[in-house]
């Protein structure tokens, strides 16, 4: 076997005394133990290079904006750090606004794009062993999972019984969805809760950890397979907007209003949501994807009017970004993790399978995912699969 990387030298202090050479009084210990960290759990070598997404021009056309290297190197970690050879990956409409440079305007391309993956552990740092094996299954967020492989700092991987996908949905959607309502939310029995594009990856969280709370949940939807779908898990009142008039179904079943609003649309439905509100209701942005495929990533609003329709009815607009509370990621992880174990909650996949073209396999197949998210097809969260040839010795 020829490693493409010479064992390291690991450096330590020798007793006190007269300096050693130029180490300044430290000897070279050689770890002949951490090659064996490079070695594919499978049996074959990692490779030298390997496909990943690109951003190469800031553009909100995720298909203009991002470029698939075939011959990207593949990355060896550090001292606390994972090799993760990537299995799925998740799809979020966070991944426009990041290739179009919204997130961070002194981010200049290229860089590399993706947030989130659930892999194999196929090498490590020596201190990463201490608490993590080649083989073992993680999922992740970290920007750069649109990639055959991915460094992963060990203190941030999450350690999984096996490699699912459904793992994956609780990464940034469903975290999003428990951390934002444990926040902002103010659930009690009895509430009335509006999930708009409910049958969504954040959406569904949102509708189920809503009913868990004795919530009464109405959801938005665009076909009678989403509504089936929101019905199973326990949606009280499905609003399918190509066939209703979501403002004239609550205006007639909810005089009163609604007293939580769970909004990622933007544009007429925010017009709406913020309409439908109830007295004290309160409204939680997490998105805003009708707009994100615009240069200025946004749909108009009625904003003027929206000062006195709060003040009306004594109701609160709020904006929720995850990067702001991850101080309470594990814990809440922690917690759906558990809730999925358990049975108590559904992770609905969506792996592109009623796609036109079929199932979303490879990373070629990225960017025909995110056109499918803007078409408002899926049910659950988009996933891609990225499947796992073994690779010949070098």
């Amino acid at each position: 076997m020829i490693w493409r990387r010479a064992p390291r030298c690991w450096w330590r202090r020798a007793a006190p005394g007269p300096a050693c050479s130029a180490a300044g009084g430290r000897r070279p210990i050689l770890d002949m133990s951490y090659s064996r960290h490079f070695l594919d759990f499978q049996g074959s070598s990692i490779p030298s290079a390997m496909k990943k997404l690109v951003v190469t021009a800031l553009s909100p056309d995720f298909r203009r904006a991002v470029t698939l290297r075939r011959d990207a190197p593949v990355p060896l970690p550090g001292d606390g750090e994972l090799l993760v050879r990537n299995r799925f990956v998740g799809i979020n409409a966070s991944d426009i606004n990041y290739s179009a440079g919204r997130y961070d305007t002194s981010v200049k391309p290229p860089f590399d794009v993706g947030f989130e993956g659930v892999g194999d552990v196929v090498a490590l740092g020596l201190s990463a062993s201490a608490h993590y094996s080649v083989g073992q299954a993680v999922a992740y967020v970290k920007a750069g999972s649109f990639a055959e492989y991915t460094v992963v700092p060990a203190k941030e991987a999450v350690p999984l019984p096996s490699v699912k996908p459904e793992f994956l949905t609780l990464m940034v959607s469903g975290a999003t969805a428990y951390i934002s309502l444990e926040n902002l939310g103010g659930l009690s029995e009895g509430k009335k809760v509006l999930v708009t594009a409910a049958a969504g990856g954040t959406g569904q969280f949102a509708v189920q950890l809503a009913k868990k709370a004795k919530c009464h949940v109405i959801g938005t939807c665009s076909s009678d397979e989403k509504s089936g779908f929101l019905k199973s898990i326990g949606c009280d009142r499905v609003i399918n907007y190509k066939t209703e008039n979501v403002e004239s179904v609550l205006r007639k079943d909810y005089p009163e209003g609604v007293d939580v609003v769970y909004e990622s649309v933007g544009g007429k439905m925010f017009d709406l949501a913020v309409n439908s509100l109830a007295t004290k209701g309160r409204l939680i942005v997490i998105g805003f994807i009708a707009g994100y495929q615009s240069p200025t990533g946004i749909q108009p609003i009625k904003a003027e009017f929206l000062p006195a329709k709060l003040l009306k009815k004594s109701a609160s607009v709020q904006g929720f970004f995850l990067n702001h509370y991850f101080s309470e990621y594990k814990m809440a992880l922690q917690h759906l993790l558990k809730m999925y174990e358990k049975g108590e909650l559904v992770c609905e996949v969506d792996l592109g399978d009623m796609s036109p073209e079929g199932k979303f396999i490879g990373l070629e197949s990225v960017f025909r995912a995110v056109d499918y998210m803007y078409m408002g097809k899926n049910i659950g969260k988009i996933v891609v699969e990225l499947p796992h040839s073994v690779n010949s010795k070098l």
